[in-house]
């Protein structure tokens, strides 16, 4: 058996966000003699269980990531309590500037390599060398999620059998998911794919209070109506494919009802406005656009054109950019007309044909 069989066999995918194969990236980065980055940097809106596994199960991380390179690196932002349990240990820390795409997978391998926290050009990927801004060879660098390198040394310690008896056959294993404030208890909890989402904010109490939604996966994810929790649907690629959501990095959040709902979108989408890397249009001149015309949609000073507008331009960020941080802010705008559009204060026509 290969040392990468187990993973293989237990159907591991990335804990964050991406859902890549762990054995894939593994078998690369063995090949290419690659170093690699332990991303703990928490980088999804609201989530805390990088520094939960820091915290609690940095050994047995380190086993595993020992085990695919000689080369190791702990990313944490900068001043964080991740970044000072990393020094505590005497282990090889990238302080990362505490800006939303610095924690991407191709801004640490460009900050790691001595260039700035934002993302290299697509042109190759890392675990083979990418080309940095000025067209210089990096050397072959891989990225793995602080939860993933757990999965990785519980699969080695418990056996396969053990992992898949969590989750569901598409997507086995436990997860690590963040629960928010709106939930009575928040904090970092085990989960797992297939769960109903009830159950999931269940683990933290449950609401506190009336709520028109569920946010899932930050900035990454978007909006589930209320109504759809209630009737139990659950935390399954199938079930959220339709409302064009993944499982995403495992943050839950409740939004409330009403006008509060669009006041917690408009700054969330205002956020993501100022968190550019200022190196390519649709960060630094689109998402302002879209920031503008929901101001204008939420305070009530808008009409039709003005979200037809936002819509066209919602239309125009997947893609372009030099990494998907325009992609996200659009499926997340775009998830939050579909749910509750019919909030904004100013009934447009338009609206009135969007579902909640």
């Amino acid at each position: 058996m290969s040392q990468f069989e187990p993973i293989e066999d237990a159907g591991l995918v990335g804990r964050g966000g991406a859902g890549f194969p762990a054995v894939l990236k593994a078998k690369l980065a063995r090949q290419n003699d690659a170093e690699l980055i332990v991303n703990a940097c928490d980088g999804e809106l609201g989530a805390h269980k990088d520094e939960y596994v820091v915290a609690h199960h940095l050994p047995e991380l380190m086993r595993a990531a020992e085990g695919i390179s000689s080369q190791i690196t702990i990313a944490a932002h900068r001043d964080s309590r991740t970044a000072a349990l990393v020094s505590r240990a005497g282990l090889p820390l990238l302080e990362v500037p505490d800006r939303y795409v610095s924690s991407e997978e191709r801004s640490l391998v460009s900050l790691l390599h001595g260039g700035f926290a934002r993302p290299l050009p697509r042109t190759r990927r890392p675990v083979h060398g990418a080309v940095d801004a000025r067209g210089n060879r990096l050397r072959p660098t891989v990225v793995f999620n602080a939860e993933t390198l757990w999965r990785i040394d519980q699969i080695a310690e418990r056996g396969v059998a053990w992992f898949r008896s969590y989750g569901t056959p598409e997507a086995p294993g436990p997860r690590l998911v963040t629960l928010g404030d709106g939930v009575r208890r928040p904090g970092v909890y085990e989960a797992a794919a297939g769960m109903r989402i009830r159950d999931v904010l269940d683990l933290g109490g449950g609401a506190t209070g009336r709520s028109a939604a569920v946010a899932i996966s930050g900035l990454s994810g978007g909006f589930l109506a209320a109504g759809l929790v209630d009737d139990g649907i659950r935390w399954d690629a199938g079930d959220l494919a339709p409302y064009e959501l993944r499982l995403g990095s495992g943050v839950f959040d409740t939004v409330p009802s009403g006008p509060q709902a669009w006041e917690h979108v408009r700054r969330v989408v205002a956020y993501a406005a100022g968190e550019s890397a200022g190196q390519c249009g649709p960060c630094m001149f689109g998402l302002p656009a879209v920031a503008a015309d929901l101001d204008l949609l939420v305070d009530g000073r808008g009409d039709d054109r003005v979200l037809e507008r936002l819509e066209r331009r919602l239309g125009l960020l997947p893609g372009r950019g030099a990494c998907a941080h325009p992609d996200a802010v659009s499926g997340y705008v775009r998830s939050a007309l579909r749910v509750f559009g019919h909030h904004l204060p100013v009934r447009t026509r338009h609206l009135e044909k969007v579902p909640a």
